[in-house]
């Protein structure tokens, strides 16, 4: 009797609400007030502060193809946006962001990653806002974040993944979406879109680089709160936070020492000195000299790396080191190459 009730209770309730009366999203706590707003990025300038950052709006100019099937949201005008307020709230940071475009035009996808590498960024982010295939789906919505290449494939930087991590779980937050149903964590690798291949934009960073879909416009639901500025923001927030815990985890340090580059009887010596403020996970560390995994020496009391290898006497010896911090946070890519030349006179040199 009481189930039955309490059931009638609610269908009248809800019989007397319209769709207007619940809202599209909620203000995040940490965003809705100014003075907490203020709070919040000047908690988050000790990490961001000098940082370079460089953002991507995904499209734009003669790329204005992806759009709602009403036509009423272009892909290409919702990634400014955001993008844009994200630019406006990591300034306020003390990070000093550069973007591929800040207005409709048209940039060549391969002069993306080109132009980060000019400004000396330290981090990639696209944005971008993803579609169904299916002409009939109306209701797939969800957020995604994409990094280069899977674990095991040379190319995977972990970095990236970390990176993706960050950003896929605050932004899904103050979204208020799901990371859909093909990753535990809202995370993905590009290979699943271009299988050994991925992004253009990822694969050819040197960086740190993410590609983040925010949502779906061709969700029923989603294009009702896609051309919202207040929306908006609140997105660019979600990212903003992400960047910023991103940093603040500590990202490890590896510097060679090249006093200790040395080569005898076909071997090669070089040590690198790992540094972060919460300590460095050596489990987590990895060398690879010719795409191979190797043995490693670390002296735990003045962490320092050494790799001692028998090598071909002449030619580049391509060298890849990955590191971790106690955080989980691993060191931007480090590929250089160990250089021995055979000349008259025979010598060896670090180079990138």
């Amino acid at each position: 009797m009481y189930k039955i009730l309490f059931a009638a209770i609610i269908a009248v309730y809800l019989a007397g609400c319209s769709a207007g009366e619940f809202p599209l999203y909620e203000l995040p706590p940490d965003w809705k007030e100014d003075s907490v707003r203020i709070k919040t990025i000047d908690r988050y300038t000790e990490f961001l502060e000098g940082r370079r950052i460089f953002i991507d709006p995904g499209h734009g100019g003669e790329d204005r193809r992806n759009k709602s099937r009403d036509g009423k949201i272009i892909e290409a005008d919702v990634n400014l946006k955001v993008a844009l307020y994200l630019k406006e709230y990591l300034e306020m940071a003390g990070a000093k962001v550069y973007m591929s475009r800040t207005e409709d035009i048209t940039v060549p996808l391969q002069l993306r990653p080109k132009m980060a590498d000019s400004v000396v960024a330290e981090l990639f982010v696209s944005i971008h806002h993803n579609a169904s295939s299916k002409e009939e789906d109306n209701y797939t919505n969800y957020t995604s974040t994409f990094y280069h290449a899977r674990r095991g494939n040379y190319e995977y930087e972990p970095c990236n993944n970390d990176l993706a991590k960050y950003i896929q779980r605050d932004l899904s937050y103050v979204m208020g979406n799901p990371g859909g149903l093909g990753s535990f964590d809202g995370t993905y690798s590009d290979y699943i879109i271009y299988p050994g291949e991925g992004f253009y934009v990822l694969r050819n960073s040197k960086i740190p680089a993410v590609l983040v879909e925010c949502g779906f416009h061709t969700s029923r639901l989603e294009i009702l709160r896609l051309n919202d500025d207040t929306f908006n923001k609140i997105q660019a927030w979600g990212i903003f936070r992400g960047i910023a815990k991103y940093f603040m985890a500590g990202i490890p340090q590896i510097t060679f020492l090249p006093e200790s580059l040395n080569y005898e009887n076909d071997t090669v010596t070089v040590s690198f000195k790992l540094s972060d403020k919460y300590g460095i996970d050596i489990e987590r560390t990895e060398v690879y000299l010719n795409k191979s995994k190797k043995n490693f020496y670390y002296d735990t009391l003045n962490s320092v790396l050494t790799i001692k290898e028998r090598t071909e006497p002449c030619g580049e010896i391509p060298l890849r080191i990955i590191c971790a911090n106690k955080r989980g946070n691993h060191s931007f890519p480090y590929r250089k190459k160990i250089v021995i030349y055979c000349g008259e006179k025979r010598y060896l040199f670090f180079s990138d």
